[in-house]
């Protein structure tokens, strides 16, 4: 997620000398019906994962269950702002449960199987589907939910002046689109809410006619009215998206040939189409620095919404500029492009570590800053720690967010900081050559602060633990 102007505002007092700124035992399941198919559930294995209780948001996401698949069959009627779905997910138990619970917003449930079998005591309660069938550890099983409703969004817990109520949102004039982090997926889909269960996905949107649907991962074609996208990498649930509207799309080629796919609103995102073509130059200023870009297609989506979000594959920009700073927009996107690699490949196992995302895809944000407007580091140093001060004593250290407080700024510039500072400590071609192999080698995984400390300890061959444990946890700017 960008944060509008963050990085400008902080470049701004660089140039200028830096004056300012455990699980319930139960019985077996009954059994499906003996005419139901036999699914080879290894199809799915790289949608693996070892999800986590959350110690920020614990009432989202349930660590008894790894969701492997999302099948989503929606469509959308804008006349009676009605969305209907067939949600099919493919889930291994992660422990024996009496029953199967998931996230997911009030709808009108139409009919719940699993394996085959109807569960007519299926109810949404308090936000959560609750499926009473018992579950045994490692004996996957498939979940069909069928439902309709009118989307609702759920609250921010932030306060970000440029946020709005995250989930599903339906705009004045029946478009749709989304934002969802750290929650909100379960306002248009069953979900496991969380980004310690990655999942591979395939979703088709069947939308009216001269309307379009736009959803992450790589366009799988479109028959008449329904769009169809796969995900063959695995996707946390936040960095889902749908965006269902009049579109217009622009088709082009990155690096190394790489397919890319614009989507804007005519009328109303022209202004923004000439940065968004630049989309090949940010890539292949990013793979310079951190290696193959590491999905097989991506694009950005324009949306009504004064943010912007790093859904995987496809980002989602926000539209809502009084007036539009063409290089800002375009830092904004360079640092959700570079989200694709510190975040979407490479994911946080609970929301402490969201600067393992934000630090980095800060720090990238700056260095394509200081490569267009040619501040020097010693600017950049000022600046950084001016406002990691500030940032410390206004909102705590980034390790220690506090829940009311998501994705505020002490979570993108501290860890920016302390990445600067490794990286004057390993100089420029042993800190990219880190960098690059982190996300390289640990692609499509969760991971955490331990993790990554121990991957820069052995990876440099120095001990850098102290180093990123005052950056991490200290209440004032380490010196």
């Amino acid at each position: 997620m960008h944060r509008r102007s963050l990085v400008a505002a902080l470049v701004a007092t660089a140039l200028i000398g830096g004056c300012t700124d455990k699980a319930e035992s139960a019985p077996a399941r009954p059994a499906a019906p003996v005419n139901a198919p036999v699914i080879d559930y290894a199809q799915w294995r790289a949608g693996m994962s070892a999800p986590v209780a959350d110690p920020l948001y614990p009432r989202l996401g349930n660590p008894a269950l790894d969701v492997l698949h999302y099948g989503l069959d929606l469509a959308w009627q804008p006349g009676t702002a009605t969305l209907t779905g067939t949600a099919t997910l493919r889930i291994r138990p992660a422990a024996d449960a009496a029953q199967i619970k998931l996230d997911f917003k009030p709808y009108r449930l139409d009919r719940v199987t699993v394996d085959g079998a109807a569960v007519p005591g299926a109810a949404v309660t308090a936000e959560k589907l609750v499926v009473p069938v018992a579950v045994r550890r490692d004996r996957p099983v498939t979940l069909v939910v069928a439902y309709h409703g009118a989307p609702s969004t759920t609250p921010m817990p932030s306060h970000r002046t440029d946020t709005e109520p995250l989930g599903l949102t339906v705009t004045k004039d029946r478009a749709l689109w989304t934002m969802q982090e750290p929650y909100g997926a379960y306002t248009w889909y069953p979900a496991n809410d969380h980004p310690s269960d990655e999942a591979l996905y395939d979703i088709a949107v069947t939308v009216p006619k001269g309307w379009s649907a736009v959803a992450a991962g790589t366009p799988a074609g479109r028959s008449g009215t329904t769009f169809r996208y796969r995900s063959t990498d695995p996707v946390a649930t936040y960095l889902q998206t749908l965006a269902v509207g009049r579109y217009r799309k622009i088709t082009a080629r990155g690096p190394h040939g790489l397919p890319l796919t614009y989507w804007y609103r005519p009328g109303v995102d022209d202004k923004v189409v000439p940065s968004l073509r630049k989309s090949p130059a940010f890539i292949a200023f990013l793979e310079k620095r951190f290696g193959p870009y590491p999905f097989p297609t991506g694009g950005i989506v324009m949306v009504d919404s004064a943010s912007g979000m790093e859904t995987q594959q496809m980002i989602t920009m926000g539209g809502k500029i009084r007036k539009l700073d063409a290089a800002g927009f375009e830092e904004d996107l360079l640092h959700e492009y570079a989200h694709q690699w510190f975040g979407n490949s490479v994911t946080p196992t609970n929301w402490n570590d969201l600067w393992l995302n934000e630090g980095w895809a800060t720090y990238a944000q700056f260095l394509y800053a200081q490569s267009i407007q040619k501040f020097s580091d010693e600017q950049l140093e000022y600046s950084l720690r001016k406002r990691d001060a500030e940032l410390r004593k206004g909102l705590g250290p980034p390790a220690h967010p506090k829940a009311a407080n998501f994705a505020e700024s002490n979570v993108y510039i501290c860890p920016a900081a302390m990445l600067k500072e490794l990286n004057d400590a390993l100089g420029d071609k042993r800190f990219f050559a880190l960098a690059t192999a982190w996300v390289q080698t640990q692609r499509n995984t969760q991971q955490t602060r331990a993790s990554f400390t121990a991957f820069v300890n052995r990876q440099s061959g120095r001990d850098f633990t102290g180093l990123i444990n005052a950056w991490l946890d200290s209440p004032s700017t380490p010196n």
